[in-house]
């Protein structure tokens, strides 16, 4: 797709301005009833031209132009009774990435699938059960979404969840940078880049939440399973050996601001960039080869914290940074040491298109020493790899827009502009266009 091609999405944007005022966000009702259906489509096409490369590795960003669409179809069924309820989420993701999501830390696209060998067959993304037991008698509204359908909850109560999810669903969430549906796509836009949270390829795992809930803060923990392997699909379920262990305070201010503290452990069979290091300076391995130097149990961890304002009615502004120790692997999400982002969006109230929303925001993403070092001997990631490195911190500014077309159907153009892709100085910058089409049943 040629960036001539996003013209039809833009002229969609004001073309009917009355459908910009949506009587739902979705093409059906949810009432609130005990039985609950819905469903979403998502497509996206990103496209990006010929780029500086003097050399390329085996996961590199390719140089030369191409264009790539991904779709990603979900069903959502769910029942309650009382404060209990359970949760079912199937899905289809197909298509592929720019550059099959290879050579850069913050990939352009959320929706990319990380092995695109695994097809479009429907799979289980989340089954879980959740239990509500009451603190309180008094009750609050609470919106009913697919994977939340109590339409009142105790305003003190103590919540537990177990079974299939994203960890991502529940920690680390912010009404800005979150919505690759809607808003950002970039992976170091929508999530903590430095957040290795324990999830399979597809963005999922099995386990345990646990979260207190009042009126001001919430506190929230989670045990999972981590992959066997780095970006893998199987999980490991020997817990002794491998899991990931998550925390979380939220604190909420009557400004409608709030403030997420994050930390993360997980124990997996990971390598050591220190050791695949020495081991080929030592003549060992014929080049760096972290796989070759993994131990059982191996901690890693990290910290992060988000926050969100609204600046007025229309305009809410927000922030990411994170943090891992960088000496072992990077292996669940992506290869980030270090992040931080800024970001803001604004709804088209001042253009009469109030369910229109326009966004921007910028990243930019770390190595540790030992991972760059690594990297610059001809070593691989899950992700990166261009047979060496002139190290420079990979930026991202990203911008969209989003037009509300009728009833949960939306479409949206967007623009990324990334330096030093893959941590590369020698390679890029590049620019990303974007169009996507997005349906809620």
């Amino acid at each position: 797709m040629r960036p001539t091609a996003l013209v039809p999405v833009v002229l969609l944007t004001f073309a009917w301005p009355s459908l910009a005022r949506a009587q739902s966000d979705t093409f059906f009702d949810h009432p609130d009833v005990w039985f609950y259906q819905g469903g979403q489509i998502n497509i996206i096409t990103q496209y990006h031209g010929d780029f500086t490369s003097p050399y390329s590795g085996e996961h590199s960003l390719r140089a030369s132009s191409e264009t790539r669409t991904s779709r990603v179809l979900t069903l959502y069924l769910g029942v309650r009774r009382a404060d209990w309820e359970i949760a079912l989420d199937v899905e289809s993701a197909g298509g592929l990435g720019i550059g099959d999501a290879f050579g850069l830390a913050g990939f352009t696209n959320l929706d990319v699938v990380r092995n695109p060998t695994l097809g479009g067959a429907p799979y289980l993304a989340r089954l879980m059960v959740r239990k509500i037991f009451a603190l309180s008698d008094d009750r609050v509204d609470a919106d009913i979404s697919p994977l939340a359908l109590t339409p009142r909850v105790p305003s003190r109560r103590l919540e537990v969840r177990a079974g299939k999810f994203g960890i991502v669903d529940f920690f680390d969430t912010n009404s800005v940078l979150s919505d690759s549906h809607r808003q950002f796509t970039n992976w170091t836009m929508d999530n903590n880049g430095g957040y290795d949270y324990a999830a399979d390829t597809r963005g999922y795992t099995y386990g345990v939440i646990v979260e207190l809930d009042t009126p001001r803060w919430s506190l929230r923990g989670a045990e999972a399973l981590m992959p066997t392997v780095a970006n893998g699909i199987t999980l490991d379920t020997d817990v002794r050996r491998a899991r990931g262990e998550n925390i979380e305070l939220e604190l909420r201010f009557p400004t409608r601001s709030a403030l997420r503290l994050l930390a993360y452990r997980n124990h997996a069979n990971m390598g050591s960039y220190t050791e695949a290091i020495d081991a080929f300076l030592a003549g060992r391995d014929a080049r760096p080869d972290i796989e070759a130097h993994r131990t059982p149990g191996t901690v890693k961890y990290g910290v992060g914290v988000n926050a969100e304002h609204p600046l007025s009615s229309d305009v809410r502004v927000a922030a990411r940074a994170g943090w891992n120790e960088g000496a072992h692997e990077s292996f669940a999400y992506t290869e980030v040491n270090n992040t931080a982002a800024v970001g803001f969006d604004v709804a088209g109230m001042r253009w009469r298109r109030p369910a229109d929303r326009v966004g921007v925001a910028v990243s930019s993403n770390g190595l540790s020493d030992e991972h760059r070092d690594y990297l610059a001997l001809g070593g691989l990631g899950f992700l990166l790899g261009d047979g060496r490195l002139q190290y420079g911190r990979e930026t991202i500014v990203e911008s969209y827009y989003t037009a509300a077309l009728w009833r949960g159907v939306s479409a949206s153009a967007g623009v990324q502009h990334i330096w030093n892709p893959g941590y590369n100085r020698d390679r890029g910058p590049v620019t990303v266009a974007t169009a996507r089409v997005h349906v809620d049943f």
